[in-house]
């Protein structure tokens, strides 16, 4: 067995890897120039975007971690059947338990269906907000003990991205085939509550601001595509994805519980110094 992790130098697929690493499965991680790798992980030079720059790298896979939203999906997938890859897992998203026309939902959909049509075994992944996405607040913290915090009143169970992984690597080993898993974390918190555990992992009294939806709006329009910002808004303001539930897909697939928030941040917290 071995598995080719798109993304591997991402939050999701940099997890993958670290957990094919840890069970010692050998893997290939797809990067575009030279980094670090843990043992039993090799390097597969070439852009996702360009599936010609990687068909070598498919000889020997039995299966994939794939993320969504890349062009030439389809060259991709025929390549991979020919070289033998009997397993796509794709790394999808929350927002596709609500209207599937928005800009986040749409390419997330198009990969999910191009998958389904290739012919190839797959189980599709749909986490709610990672742990890592925390991370958003560096900039703020450098500056400061405060951190605005948009849409202040919405809990969400965000989930630890070695969760996911860990998942992902049960799944590539040939289970859940054609099944679609929704993955939360173990608790909803508000962001003014992740802001309030994160300040107590890195020894820092930190105090939330909480943005009002005109300013949450303004922000989100400011940072992204118009496409882009309006379905986060919707998601998150109007409520159209529900990432406040908890469920146990975690515990029951890998047999661990989720991971906390306070265990992601004493994990990272160098990172906040």
């Amino acid at each position: 067995m071995t598995i080719l992790v798109t993304g591997a130098t991402g939050n999701a697929g940099g997890a993958v890897v670290q957990s094919l690493a840890a069970q010692g499965i050998p893997g290939r991680a797809l990067i575009r120039s030279e980094t670090s790798l843990p043992t039993g992980i090799e390097p597969a030079y070439g852009d996702l975007n360009r599936p010609d720059t990687f068909v070598d790298a498919l000889a020997g896979v039995t299966g994939m971690f794939l993320l969504s939203g890349y062009d030439r999906l389809d060259e991709l997938l025929t390549n991979a059947a020919r070289a033998g890859v009997r397993k796509v897992v794709v790394l999808s998203s929350s927002s596709l338990d609500g209207e599937v026309t928005n800009a986040v939902a749409a390419y997330h959909h198009a990969t999910e269906e191009a998958v389904r049509a290739a012919g190839l075994d797959w189980t599709f992944l749909r986490p709610n907000s990672f742990m890592s996405n925390t991370l958003r607040w560096l900039d703020q913290l450098r500056a400061g003990d405060e951190v605005r915090v948009q849409f202040p009143d919405v809990p969400v169970s965000t989930i630890h991205p070695r969760d996911i992984a860990d998942v992902a690597v049960r799944s590539l080993q040939g289970s859940h085939n054609g099944e679609v898993l929704r993955l939360t974390g173990p608790v909803a918190l508000t962001p003014v509550e992740q802001v309030a555990i994160l300040g107590e992992g890195i020894g820092r009294k930190l105090t939330a601001y909480p943005m009002s939806r005109s300013e949450t709006h303004d922000a989100l329009f400011a940072a992204m595509p118009e496409p882009y910002a309006a379905a986060i808004e919707s998601f998150f303001g109007d409520g159209t994805v529900d990432e406040t539930s908890v469920n146990d897909t975690v515990a029951k697939v890998t047999g661990q519980p989720a991971r906390t928030l306070q265990t992601w941040v004493r994990e990272n917290a160098a990172l906040f110094h």
